[in-house]
């Protein structure tokens, strides 16, 4: 029977030979034992069509055998390799207390959980895995990383990045009635977009005001876009100086 100090591991042997896989508790990375060639293959004792090449983790839950017993391992073990010659079933316990013994070296036991980890994930200085006893410079580069992330989304929430109005009115334009941009001149027609002023003081009208503010005036009636203020000649929106009197627009 065979039995690892490990639970987790794989079975990598064929009938040309023995080989094993161990894996870390913690993180699951392997030691791969070297490859021992089986001597009763070469004699030609290995029945065909028996060795698969197929890893116990593979036959019983996929990818690292995770969490699953030796005793069923061993079952699955025996009938994998059922009808090999004795020859190699006592080579194949040989080799795979060979391949323990070589992998031992690269893990150690935690004495707080029983779980058997790699070097990475030891802490050599209290005798534990690093999940039971988390080495200090790492948790203090770890502690503070996670504060520095802290601090910049605090320092994020209290920066005022947005400066603008939040406005949701829509600028009409007064000569042709449809939606424009935030111009100066609608890009629909060319008519100017800016308020109108009272004549008297200079206030800006709003759109439904028919008196000033500020002074009381009665707001003039509306003049067409392009009007010069100077002949009152109606030009054509958009246009700089007047076609009649020469007079800037």
């Amino acid at each position: 029977m065979l039995k690892a100090f490990t639970r987790n591991y794989e079975d990598n042997s064929t009938e040309a030979g023995f080989q094993f896989t161990f894996y870390c508790d913690l993180c699951h990375d392997g030691y791969k034992s070297s490859f021992i060639e089986s001597t009763s293959h070469k004699k030609g004792n290995l029945l065909r069509g028996i060795g698969r090449g197929v890893s116990i983790g593979a036959s019983l839950l996929g990818a690292y055998n995770v969490g699953h017993n030796v005793e069923r391992g061993t079952d699955v073990l025996g009938e994998r390799f059922h009808g090999m010659s004795p020859e190699w079933q006592k080579e194949h316990e040989t080799a795979f207390g060979n391949a323990q013994n070589e992998a031992q070296g690269h893990f150690h036991r935690c004495h707080s959980c029983r779980q058997w980890v790699c070097d990475d994930d030891f802490n050599d200085e209290d005798g534990l895995c690093v999940q039971c006893a988390p080495r200090q410079n790492v948790a203090v580069a770890a502690a503070r990383s996670k504060k520095m992330v802290e601090d910049i989304e605090e320092k994020a929430q209290s920066t005022q990045v947005f400066k603008g109005e939040i406005d949701k009115r829509t600028v009409v334009c007064p000569e042709c009635g449809k939606p424009s941009s935030e111009g100066k001149f609608c890009n629909n027609c060319g008519a100017s977009l800016q308020a109108p002023k009272c004549e008297v003081c200079g206030a800006p009208f709003a759109a439904s005001m028919k008196f000033c503010g500020e002074c009381g005036a009665p707001r003039q009636a509306a003049k067409p876009a392009g009007t010069c203020p100077a002949c009152q000649f109606v030009n054509a929106p958009g246009t700089k100086f007047c076609g009649n009197c020469g007079g800037k627009l």
